[in-house]
């Protein structure tokens, strides 16, 4: 089965709340990534909060994204209070 995001929140911090076709929730920190090429305009935190779902993913308005598989790896599970 491919790996799909089916829902994104963003969070505070840089973090994505994502949810996968695989039933999990999981949690994506961004911040790696905040100072490479075209992710540095998400460090504006209203930017940041523009992210939507696209093909199975997300993406921001000027086409920043990331793939569903990396998503998936480099996300850890979302552990509820």
């Amino acid at each position: 089965m491919m790996v799909k995001v089916t829902g994104v929140k963003p969070l505070e911090n840089y973090q994505l709340e994502l949810s996968f076709n695989t039933g999990e929730t999981r949690v994506f920190d961004v911040g790696p990534y905040l100072n490479r090429g075209i992710f540095t305009e998400l460090r504006d935190p209203s930017y940041f909060r523009s992210v939507r779902l696209a093909f199975g993913s997300v993406a921001w308005p000027n086409e920043q994204d990331f793939g569903p598989e990396s998503l998936y790896v480099e996300s850890r599970p979302l552990v509820r209070a």
